[in-house]
């Protein structure tokens, strides 16, 4: 998919205000919707450098770029190309960062197969990257989850082979030494192995990763923030995001989680971390079905409020809009939500349904 820089201009002009309206968030304003906030006095962590010219106007993964679900009834080979890349982007308007990434986009490609299925994926390591990297797939029986076998120096390529055996939803991510500072830096992603009977049909598939950024800089102070060790050994991040941006998936920014009243949506959310778990919750709704852990192997549990997801796992949930309005989706930690980035939107457009939900006005 090619963006422009478009929309971008025109965020940067805007400003973060109607954002912060939509999270119910507007410092001064009395909150809204689950979550509170008071004017912050930010301090400034350090003098940083220019924002820097950006690499890619983008590194928010596209939420519906999930490949379609499985109807096959035998195994097959699933072919992967994962290419290592590290690029300069906005985290937020006038705020770069120099992040790492799968394909370059946070998170990383969705892969989808089947119990059964032999994964077949070729590695790449960018001849202009500055380190090593290789992958660690949870969906991996193997020595690293494939992480010894797939190392690629800058201008390297590899191959790995594997058979997925278990069905769920599971992290893989980069895992040289320093482990912690290329997830951070944005690289991870899913793999879905689909039970051999496949998934329940529903209207919508999104796609939602969650990280932590832990910089030099606070959140939301001009420059180029680089990368702070200290702040990530306190687990003290600058952002939490969803989609690597903040408050990237939103009416504001990608507006890219449409969908019609009456219809349903599925949520594949990884929590990359490296270091804190989410409360996943959707404020104006409930998750009407959760594989915790990924596990679809197991039962989901019903009508579920919020949701922890462990750093390193990922959930299933799937969702249903009888009323039209912005369902949020946070980590119900909630000063994550209002201070470091981590909101998405999904919008939902149809007629009024008063039986529901009638304000009275």
């Amino acid at each position: 998919m090619t963006y422009t820089t478009t929309r971008r201009r025109v965020l940067q002009a805007a400003g973060l205000g109607g954002t912060m309206a939509l999270a119910g968030c507007t410092v001064g304003t009395p909150p809204s919707n689950d979550v509170d906030t008071s004017p912050v006095q930010l301090t400034t962590a350090a003098e940083l450098g220019e924002a820097k010219p950006v690499d890619v106007d983008r590194v928010a993964a596209d939420p519906r770029d999930v490949p379609a679900p499985i109807t096959r009834k035998t195994p097959a080979t699933v072919e992967v190309e994962l290419e290592t890349l590290e690029v300069t982007a906005e985290v937020e308007p006038g705020v770069t960062f120099t992040y790492m990434t799968f394909n370059g986009q946070i998170p990383g490609p969705f892969i989808r197969t089947r119990v059964g299925d032999t994964v077949d994926l070729t590695i790449r390591n960018a001849e202009g990257n500055s380190m090593a990297h290789n992958v660690d797939f949870h969906a991996c029986r193997g020595p690293g989850g494939g992480a010894e076998a797939t190392l690629v120096a800058p201008g390297e390529e590899k191959r790995l082979q594997f058979e997925v055996t278990y069905p769920g939803a599971f992290i893989y991510h980069c895992a040289v030494a320093n482990v912690d500072y290329h997830i951070s830096s944005g690289m991870f992603g899913l793999i879905l192995v689909e039970p051999e009977e496949g998934l329940p049909p529903v209207d919508h598939e999104f796609y939602l990763g969650q990280h932590e950024l832990y910089t030099n800089g606070d959140t939301g102070q001009k420059g180029h923030h680089e990368f702070d060790f200290a702040r990530m050994a306190m687990e003290d991040p600058t952002y939490v995001l969803m989609n690597g941006e903040k408050y990237a998936i939103t009416p504001d920014k990608y507006a890219e989680m449409n969908v019609k009243t009456g219809e349903t949506a599925r949520v594949f959310y990884g929590v990359g971390g490296p270091n804190l778990f989410s409360s996943f919750h959707a404020i104006g709704s409930v998750w009407d079905e959760v594989w915790e852990q990924g596990a679809l192997a197991s039962d989901p549990m019903r009508y579920v409020q919020t949701t922890p997801v462990l750093p390193g796992s990922a959930c299933v949930a799937t969702m249903s809009f009888p009323v039209p309005g912005d369902f949020k989706l946070v980590d119900h930690a909630l000063s994550r939500v209002a201070r470091k980035g981590a909101l998405a939107i999904v919008r939902a457009e149809g007629p009024e349904n008063t039986d529901v939900f009638d304000p009275q006005e």
